[in-house]
């Protein structure tokens, strides 16, 4: 693992080293977009919005999950790179059972109270009959879920990211798979659904606890020893992870309400497909950006500046072509992918390539500001990264949603992620010029 990491890399092998994680997050996108399509098709638009009344429960669990893989994959790496391998497994372990147990505690608490929890969220009582029967398969296993989460992080840092890549596509195959058995062979409505998701979960979680149950790598479980302030560095590395996944629940709601009020229900239609765009392209970056930063934490640790400035440079140009490349792909391939979703001669087809038209341009911009967030959570500097991520997903995202339209009209809301990425571009790049001679990447 430390040869895998402390390695001198040049651009192809830098690729080949990020690729199953760009690989795995972008198919992870994909089969739950394939998702949403199964529920929509099979089971109807009543079950789809009981499933995005329960999104925001779901959400702080993959947040966690999230946000404990790269801010202890940031630590561990670390510590690897100071030649520390003993700290790094007792780390590994510590984080584990931190997520697992806390994943548990939270996934109790949304059983208990799936109820009251989902007429809090906006559940009348068509919807409620959905939401706490979807809510409760999926918060019984959703623990798995944070296991699942966790590892895409964590086998990049133990050096076997095909190994993750492998078991996510496993486990999205399961998911697509027991989606058709359970909802439209079997017709069990919703309820097949949370199954084949669960299903998903429970194949990609299991067997990454088995695989480092035993010294396999560098990395395996050890007797676990309490240590707050580990958990404390972790969790605040990777708060801008956590700040992600809370504001994107926060700012659809922003979006489906402004929807509704300037073109109904068709224009939530349209909202819906188009954030679905970037949540594919988004995860091509962030698997970039993620497969990357355990080789800058290890090369942080080891104070490797010219390996680190080697790094940064070609990251950043790496990041530059392939915005211009997303731009383009996804500007020409418009009128295929939103076909996908709707008629081409139905009123959300119109809406949605017009709106798609001005949507695409943030594709320019979202990459730099991914790679910061993760770069910044790889030098342990979870202060930077956060704000960078709430200032891109939450604070410049809702305030152009409340704002941009009453200047602009139907155009304000498209504009509303394009304005947010650019300016966050601004702030991004400042950080980096203003942190590079305390960590000397260029």
């Amino acid at each position: 693992m430390q040869n895998e990491l402390s390695r001198e890399y040049h651009l192809s092998s830098l690729i080949r080293f990020t690729l199953p994680t760009i690989i795995m997050l972008v198919f992870v996108a994909t089969y739950t977009i394939v998702d949403g399509i199964f529920v929509s098709r099979y089971v109807g638009t009543t079950a789809l919005s009981a499933m995005n009344i329960v999104f925001p429960l779901i959400n702080i669990l993959l947040g966690l999950g999230i946000m404990l893989g790269t801010g202890g994959s940031a630590i561990i790496g670390r510590k690897l790179g100071e030649g520390r391998t003993e700290a790094a497994r007792s780390a590994f372990t510590l984080i584990t059972a931190f997520a697992i147990g806390t994943g548990l505690i939270i996934s109790l608490l949304c059983l208990v109270f799936i109820r009251p929890l989902s007429l809090f969220l906006g559940a009348d009582e068509t919807l409620l009959p959905y939401c706490m029967e979807y809510g409760s398969i999926m918060m019984t296993f959703y623990t798995m879920s944070v296991v699942q989460t966790l590892f895409q992080t964590l086998f990049v840092t133990a050096g076997k990211p095909n190994l993750g890549l492998w078991l996510n596509v496993g486990a999205g195959v399961a998911n697509i798979f027991f989606d058709y058995l359970f909802i439209v062979k079997l017709n069990m409505g919703i309820a097949g659904a949370a199954w084949g998701t669960v299903s998903g979960f429970l194949i990609g979680g299991i067997p990454a606890l088995v695989y480092f149950a035993k010294p396999r790598t560098v990395l395996y479980f050890v007797k676990p020893k309490w240590n707050g302030s580990i958990i404390l560095r972790t969790v605040l590395n990777g708060s801008s992870e956590m700040v992600t996944s809370g504001a994107m629940a926060v700012t659809t709601f922003l979006f489906n309400i402004s929807m509704m009020e300037l073109l109904g229900e068709d224009g939530v239609a349209a909202i819906t497909i188009l954030l679905y765009a970037q949540f594919l392209f988004s995860s091509a970056y962030l698997g970039f950006s993620s497969g990357a930063a355990p080789i800058f934490s290890y090369n942080y640790g080891a104070r490797n500046i010219v390996q680190l400035k080697r790094l940064f440079k070609m990251c950043v140009g790496i990041i530059l072509v392939s915005s211009l490349v997303c731009f383009g792909v996804s500007y020409l391939l418009a009128v295929p992918t939103i076909a996908i979703f709707t008629p081409k001669d139905s009123t959300t087809y119109a809406i949605t390539l017009y709106g798609y038209q001005i949507f695409v341009w943030n594709f320019l911009f979202a990459g730099i500001n991914i790679f910061a967030s993760a770069f910044f959570t790889a030098l342990s500097n979870g202060k930077v990264s956060a704000l960078i991520s709430f200032l891109r997903t939450f604070i410049f995202v809702a305030g152009s949603i409340l704002i941009l339209p009453k200047f602009l009209g139907i155009d304000g809301i498209w504009l509303a992620i394009p304005a947010a990425e650019a300016v966050t571009v601004l702030i991004a790049v400042g950080f980096l010029a203003a942190n590079r001679k305390h960590y000397h990447y260029f």
